[in-house]
């Protein structure tokens, strides 16, 4: 291997991180010791550290107060609807060309935050799910995301609504991909997708997908046998069929069935034999070996989400802006550090690109980011005490 021939080192990860952000949402100045490039330094050092705003601002010694900072933010936001143009804009503004110019897999999936506290204006601001972390109030948000290997980029992204339609969303993600120009070929998407209305959509903007069955009927241990798409989770052998959904309207929408069948061998230590069963329309899987094999690419959203989570900014807000806003920027902060392994830090080869992740793991990118915050605004290390460590050791 042939050494490298130049440095990435953390000012210049950062300041590119700083400019980008700041081109595509174009803070304003907040009164002389605010600046935008300031207000851009305090936000990535709480993203890096996975704190709260006021947190980072507490932390370093020379920053603004947290008050100041706070209604600094408040002051340059625009509105949800622009901010999210802008921070699709941003996502969209280190996508390779090679992506636009063709069909691309994107996956597309719900992130849920846990949300403890009110509305702040309309009900609907809060999205209503399964209960986790102790609430089933959520802020919720969608995402559309490249799986190519190497350029896993994410390309759309959406606030959602409670008891907003599914398809409403889906279609949202699509039009804002396809304005960035990445056009989908197979469209792989989370379980909680699986219904008439998203499929009728589908089928009619003819785009070709791939999603798991929500089994319904009776189970297969039922007195009476089992019902509905339940009757696949009894086939011993992989196979293909059809299979009509229906909805409370009496709707209905008729997918492939492809049951792929296979066995723990104590996988999770469970044991013994587990039917996957995959609803796809528009193309055309060679064997349901393929299909398993396709809808296992889409788990690298799971790990984008985890990137998310590990970059993003905590905060108590109720203000949906700002929750947006944190989410925004975390996702930012990924597309940069996938942009900076295959275009930065990749190694040319006959076929393709090498990336090595080990030139630059996403933890050490932000930690880079907090150092140079560090490194600008000094660390507060010291506290006011009631009474001297001297006297204290003499007791």
């Amino acid at each position: 291997m042939r050494p490298p021939h130049h440095l990435l080192d953390r000012n210049r990860v950062h300041r590119l991180a700083a400019e980008h952000l700041q081109q595509h949402l174009q803070f304003k100045d907040y009164k002389k010791k605010t600046s935008a490039q300031v207000l851009w330094a305090l936000l990535l050092a709480a993203a890096a550290r996975i704190t709260s705003l006021s947190d980072a601002c507490q932390r370093l010694r020379d920053a603004p107060s947290d008050e100041t900072a706070r209604k600094a933010l408040l002051a340059t936001l625009p509105d949800y609807a622009v901010l999210q143009r802008q921070l699709n804009a941003a996502l969209a503004g280190h996508l390779p060309k090679a992506l636009r110019q063709r069909l691309q897999r994107l996956a597309i999936d719900l992130t849920l935050i846990p949300y403890h506290g009110q509305p702040f204006r309309d009900l609907d601001e809060v999205y209503r799910a399964q209960a986790k972390d102790g609430t089933s109030h959520f802020h919720a948000y969608a995402t559309a995301y490249v799986v190519r290997k190497g350029q896993r980029y994410t390309v759309a992204l959406t606030g959602v609504k409670k008891g907003e339609p599914l398809k409403d969303v889906v279609r949202r993600l699509l039009r804002q991909a396809a304005s960035v120009g990445v056009r989908p070929r197979l469209l792989l998407l989370d379980r909680g997708f699986y219904s008439v209305a998203v499929v009728r959509y589908l089928q009619q903007a003819r785009r070709p997908f791939l999603m798991p069955v929500v089994c319904h009927g009776r189970a297969p241990k039922h007195p009476k046998g089992p019902s509905g798409s339940s009757v696949f989770r009894t086939w011993k052998t992989s196979g293909w069929s059809t299979y009509t959904l229906a909805d409370a309207k009496k709707r209905t929408a008729t997918v492939s069935i492809c049951v792929k069948c296979r066995n723990y061998r104590g996988e999770r230590k469970r044991h013994g034999r587990q039917a996957l069963i995959y609803a796809y329309w528009g193309y055309r899987p060679p064997s349901p070996d393929s299909v398993f094999a396709t809808y296992r690419l889409r788990f690298g959203i799971e790990s984008s989400y985890r990137q998310l989570h590990e970059g993003r900014i905590r905060t108590t807000t109720r203000r949906p802006v700002v929750r947006l806003l944190y989410v925004g920027i975390a996702l930012v902060l990924r597309n940069l550090w996938v942009w900076l392994h295959y275009a930065i830090l990749s190694m040319p080869r006959r076929g393709g690109r090498v990336i090595l992740l080990e030139r630059l793991r996403w933890e050490t990118l932000l930690l880079w980011l907090l150092h140079v915050v560090e490194e600008r605004f000094g660390v507060a290390d010291v506290t006011y005490t009631e009474r001297d460590v001297q006297y204290e050791l003499a007791l």
